[in-house]
């Protein structure tokens, strides 16, 4: 018998229960033996629960039952969720965790302290909810150099742009109704500011260089200003705009940036709707890869974390992680960046094209003819400084910028 702790009664930790309650058969049948939850700890009791017999409060129970060989983090947050994971693998018990915050701060030491006691630290659920990202990347894409990874990485967002580009709703409506739906909370700031999806990209970012990246070094932008005008413009030019993280190699050098994008339909995150997630990879020698599916929700990360478990029970006395060191990565500056870029600007299009094409070079005029006083425009590929230095020229007519991906 195998003997598992789950640290958390939360959501994802009543869904890790409920997996292993509900296909315990399998789950015993793939690991060649049985799969037992011992404790769960929590602060709260459940009376009228079966799980309140497993009920625990004191963290000291775990780490001291050696019996327990796996635990399983999904309180959230750093503290005590790092102190208690630390302790944990010191101690010989593999850990998984579906804690997004925490592999981002401390993911390279407590790689490092697993393999030094031949254990396994697993956090498949920390990205892309129940799409497995972590796993392929650790195991299946080793061959490859990969060269970039974007994503649809944030849920809520994903949703609420949906809304704003299909019903032409504006982004508080879309707020409120997320809110109502349960995929925001009270608080949106880590979603709709993107840190949740800046977070995200952080860890696959160390997976893929093989060093810390730290997620507040990476630009991070949101969609709170996104609007109803935004989402008519990408009508016009038959584009759609979602919020993406990439990290793309040049050279030796990463590039990393979580931001609203207009994408053309033959981007591959195109048609990724509602509440969706999406990654897209591409390897120097695999070419492309899509990885796609419920990005978040009680049961689909907790299907995530439950595999997580799956995989330590099976490998009980050999670490099978890919390690990152805890050196920091410089990534390339944001402004070395290349794109093209939209930008919508009070005036007159005629009246500003000699202008804009002496500022900007060969732009494409954009025009939605119930927007009256103001017209848009795409320019040529350009770095980000480049554009930063030429806009300025222009920021009190400039109401808005957005990226354009691919």
């Amino acid at each position: 018998m195998i003997n598992v702790a789950v640290m958390g009664y939360g959501t994802v930790g009543s869904g890790v229960v409920e997996v292993v309650d509900t296909n315990g058969a399998r789950i015993n049948q793939r690991i060649g033996e049985e799969l037992n939850i011992k404790y769960v700890l929590d602060l709260r009791d459940f009376p009228g629960d079966p799980v309140q017999d497993k009920i625990i409060h004191d963290f000291e129970t775990i780490v001291n039952d050696d019996d327990i060989q796996i635990v399983v983090e999904v309180m959230g947050g750093i503290e005590p969720a790092y102190t208690f994971v630390k302790r944990c693998l010191q101690a010989g018990k593999s850990v998984a965790t579906s804690n997004k915050a925490l592999v981002a701060k401390h993911g390279a030491e407590l790689l490092s302290i697993a393999k030094e006691h031949n254990i396994n630290f697993l956090f498949e659920a920390s990205v892309g909810g129940g799409i497995p990202i972590i796993r392929p990347l650790n195991s299946s894409l080793t061959a490859d150099e990969i060269e970039e990874i974007t994503g649809i990485l944030n849920g809520t967002t994903n949703y609420m742009l949906t809304k704003m580009f299909y019903e032409g709703a504006d982004y508080d409506t879309v707020l409120k109704e997320a809110q109502a739906n349960g995929y925001a909370e009270r608080n949106p700031e880590a979603d709709v500011e993107g840190y949740d999806a800046c977070r995200k990209i952080a860890i696959l970012s160390s997976l893929i260089s093989g060093q810390q990246v730290d997620f507040e070094d990476i630009y991070c932008e949101g969609i709170t200003q996104i609007t109803v005008e935004d989402m008519k413009y990408a009508k016009a030019m038959g584009t759609t705009i979602k919020l993406l993280a990439s990290s793309k190699r040049t050279g030796d050098r990463l590039h990393a940036i979580v931001a609203p994008c207009m994408l053309y339909p033959e981007h591959p995150l195109y048609n990724v709707n509602d509440v969706f997630n999406a990654i897209f990879v591409h390897g120097n020698v695999l070419g492309d890869a899509m990885f796609y599916g419920s990005g978040a929700g009680k049961l689909p990360t907790a299907s995530a974390v439950v595999a997580d478990v799956v995989d330590a029970a099976k490998h009980l006395n050999r670490n099978i992680m890919t390690m990152w060191k805890q050196d920091k990565l410089t990534l390339e500056d944001k402004g070395d960046a290349k794109r093209r870029f939209f930008i919508r600007m009070k005036g007159d299009a005629e009246k500003e094209l000699p202008n804009l094409k002496y500022s900007f070079g060969d732009v494409e005029i954009v025009k939605v003819p119930e927007l009256a006083g103001e017209f848009g425009f795409i320019t040529p590929v350009m770095m980000e400084g480049d554009y930063d230095t030429r806009a300025n020229r222009y920021k009190e007519q400039i109401l808005h910028m957005i990226r354009i991906e691919g």
